[in-house]
């Protein structure tokens, strides 16, 4: 089940980064972290802090819940 939740949230982080047309690089600099971070976000390989996902949701200004629909 986490990897589902993991996948979701992936997919979508990448949906709505690639509509605001931003590399990974610019959305690793909103969310103060490395490049290499966001790619294997994007891709489902780490698991992401609160915090980041609040950072995430405000920056595309969504609801944080919606990161995980």
């Amino acid at each position: 089940m986490n990897q589902d939740i993991r996948q979701i949230l992936a997919n979508n982080i990448k949906n709505l980064r690639t509509q605001k047309k931003l590399s990974r690089e610019e959305l690793s600099l909103v969310l103060g972290v490395d490049n290499s971070y966001v790619s294997k976000l994007e891709k489902g390989k780490i698991n992401i802090t609160l915090d980041k996902i609040e950072m995430l949701a405000n920056y595309f200004e969504i609801e944080a819940y919606l990161l995980l629909k």
